[in-house]
């Protein structure tokens, strides 16, 4: 019996990580072959083959992206992305929504920008716990003014989900810089402490920011 449950503790622990994977990869795929909806439905493999292809909506949603930042790498299609933020501008609710999410996908995927550049050990929920930590920015100016200190914008994620979590402005002389990089932190979040990073000297790198 003992043999047993090690064995199947053995098995788990080549099936659990597997299976997840395969799990979170099935939801992206689907969710990217929804592109196909944008062919003529005489032209899906559906009415072509008489079955679907999984993945083929994927590649199509992957040579989109790569075709229009070719047309927009031009000055014709700068000046259509131009026009076409012109239009979305004068849309209210609108207007608010794609331009806080331009702002934050230009800042996380721009290789200037240094949003998640630096991890931080902060502490919450209270005085006595410390918990791992983006630095995301510094206050507004409006924001900057009220307060006393020298303060950073700090993005605290959950676990075992780091898309979720709180946003907080905290005083930076309250903060310890790691020399973590942000893959190893958002595994050290996700596997809830388990999945320990390696020395900075193994990873080969160095931070990936300063404050």
């Amino acid at each position: 019996m003992k043999h047993l449950k090690k064995y199947f503790i053995t098995g788990l622990l080549i099936w659990v990580p597997l299976v997840i994977t395969v799990w979170v990869l099935s939801i992206v795929v689907n969710t990217l072959d929804q592109s196909l909806r944008l062919l003529p439905e005489q032209w899906r493999p559906l009415a072509q083959l008489g079955f679907d292809i999984p993945g083929l909506g994927t590649i199509l949603t992957l040579l989109i992206i790569v075709i229009t930042g070719l047309v927009t790498a031009n000055i014709l299609g700068q000046q259509l992305v131009k026009f076409w933020e012109g239009v979305l501008s004068r849309i209210p609710v609108v207007k608010s929504i794609y331009y806080s999410v331009k702002q934050v996908s230009d800042t996380l995927f721009s290789g200037s920008g240094d949003a998640f550049r630096q991890v931080l050990l902060v502490h919450y929920p209270h005085p006595d716990a410390w918990a791992i930590a983006f630095q995301t920015g510094v206050p507004a100016d409006e924001v900057d003014d009220k307060l006393d200190d020298d303060y950073i914008a700090v993005f605290i994620p959950t676990a075992p989900s780091p898309v979720n979590g709180f946003f907080f402005f905290v005083r930076k002389g309250d903060t310890i810089p790691l020399d973590m990089s942000v893959d190893e932190a958002l595994k050290y979040i996700v596997s809830m402490g388990v999945v320990v990073p390696a020395p900075i000297s193994l990873l080969g790198e160095g931070s990936e920011g300063s404050n």
